[in-house]
């Protein structure tokens, strides 16, 4: 069988340039004129759809988790931003967990692993 890996996911909503913008703004992807956004080698397209509501009627379907150096830093950003947390940035078993809500209410995690976690991953 052929490698297949995943390469981006679309999130439709009914107001794509508002979700656009948020999530430049609390992410700083980098962004082509396409509305295409590149976290870290994965894509992310937010793209007006007719067959989705304002709101998210099932937020924990798929959940976006970014990784992180500094979660601290990141949970402030967001914090200043105004988000609402669905589960403020706490420590867990293998690092720091925050979960918060993007305008459209799906669910956004901010996951910072600790390094002796990072390095059983890798072995």
């Amino acid at each position: 069988m052929t490698t297949i890996q995943l390469g981006s996911i679309l999130l439709g909503t009914t107001d794509p340039e508002r979700l656009r913008a948020w999530y430049a703004e609390a992410f700083a992807p980098k962004t082509d004129e396409y509305g295409w956004m590149d976290f870290g080698g994965f894509g992310v397209l937010v793209d007006r759809r007719d067959d989705v509501a304002d709101r998210t009627a099932e937020p924990g379907r798929v959940i976006l988790d970014f990784h992180v150096d500094d979660a601290r830093a990141v949970a402030d950003h967001l914090t200043g931003m105004g988000v609402s947390w669905l589960v403020e940035l706490e420590e867990r078993e293998h690092g720091l967990f925050g979960t918060l809500l993007d305008p459209d209410g799906n669910y956004i995690q901010i996951i910072q692993l600790d390094e002796d976690h990072l390095a059983e991953r890798e072995e």
